[in-house]
């Protein structure tokens, strides 16, 4: 049996703590072993333990719930020996990453877990799409973790003020969250990065082509993700990455690499879209109806804000978009809300029926 002190030298590096041990206490009884999912490959997944890297089948954690199935960043509980060796349980997550799936059910697909910092890797090769970015810190807000914004391949915009520009726009897409400038192969910028995920767990996103296998050679200080150049007319890679991998940084921290992301499917992710469009939230407070949709009704304070040019309205459009997609997604799976949307849909369509017949009437 590995010992108390052994298993939190080993683990402490991938971010094993006191409340973690505590957790797993009642697998310590059962004579299981701790560790921390590293990778997850067909039903199998990569753990570190006390006792170093170890293969084990997850068919025992009810494989048939995308959403409890083993995740990269999990902590589990291992038998302890054995030929195949089996993942028992998972420790309940502090946080979790999740989109809906592809399929036309209403799944969520767990991307990374027990996360404390979401870094949105968006390429300064291609046109910056805010939209996308604000979607991706959507879901990052909602899955509890702190959203970062790194705008990689810096060294391909040598205009310090044309930076500036691109800066300041995804700052006023991104509330709240840190907007930092990287070139990974020149080293610049990477200074900052390392100190803010020199603690907790990373987990690093962004489409294909947005350099986060560079970015994470560099902040690991080896060449551990195979890196291929991207398409110089949109900026798109090939998928370099194509599992989850959990890395130790040499400064401290964990990181973990996810492939590139064609699609970012909302998942139950109201407060996230709130969080992102915060002063939209703010103004909203101020309309003169509490269910205002911030279209045709009256004294609208959000509509009045983007009439003043104190609100962009690509930013409110944005909003739209993700709050109808979001409750598409709830009302998948939740039969009031299903009954408020189709009370919602009548209500408008009669109020457009009305607004016709008033405009018609004006022109006899």
């Amino acid at each position: 049996m590995t010992s108390t002190s052994a298993v939190s030298t080993a683990l402490a590096p991938y971010g094993w703590d006191e409340a973690w041990a505590d957790a797993f206490a009642p697998h310590a009884a059962g004579g299981l072993l701790p560790g921390r999912v590293v990778r997850v490959d067909r039903g199998q997944c990569d753990v570190v333990t006390a006792d170093g890297i170890v293969r084990a089948d997850t068919e025992f954690v009810v494989p048939r719930d995308p959403m409890k199935v083993v995740c990269t960043g999990d902590w589990v509980a291992v038998d302890p020996g054995g030929d195949p060796r089996y993942v028992r349980a998972y420790l309940p997550r502090r946080t979790a990453f999740v989109r809906s799936t592809s399929s036309k059910r209403s799944d969520g697909q767990i991307l990374a877990a027990n996360v404390d910092h979401a870094v949105v890797a968006v390429s300064l090769a291609v046109d910056l799409d805010l939209g996308r970015i604000e979607r991706f810190l959507a879901l990052a807000w909602e899955s509890g973790a702190q959203p970062v914004v790194v705008l990689t391949k810096a060294d391909l915009v040598p205009d310090p003020v044309t930076l500036a520009h691109l800066v300041q726009d995804v700052e006023t897409s991104a509330p709240g969250v840190p907007v930092l400038t990287v070139s990974a192969l020149h080293g610049e910028g990477l200074d900052v990065l390392v100190a803010l995920v020199g603690s907790g767990t990373s987990v690093l996103l962004g489409q294909s082509g947005a350099g986060k296998s560079t970015l994470a050679n560099a902040l690991v200080g080896a060449d551990v993700m195979d890196v291929r150049a991207a398409r110089d007319v949109d900026g798109k890679g090939r998928h370099t990455t194509t599992t989850r991998n959990l890395l130790a940084l040499p400064s401290g921290g964990v990181l973990i690499d996810t492939p590139g992301l064609r699609g970012v499917g909302l998942y139950d992710a109201e407060g996230g879209v709130g969080q992102v469009f915060s002063e939209i939230e703010e103004l909203a407070e101020r309309c003169r109806f509490h269910d205002c949709a911030h279209e045709t009704e009256p004294d609208c304070a959000v509509r009045s804000a983007v009439e003043s040019g104190e609100l962009p309205h690509r930013r409110l459009e944005s909003y739209r978009k993700l709050v109808r997609e979001n409750q598409w997604i709830v009302a998948k799976t939740d039969a009031r809300v299903r009954a408020e949307l189709r009370r919602d849909w009548r209500r408008k369509g009669a109020e457009g029926r009305a607004a016709m017949e008033i405009k018609r009437g004006r022109r006899m």
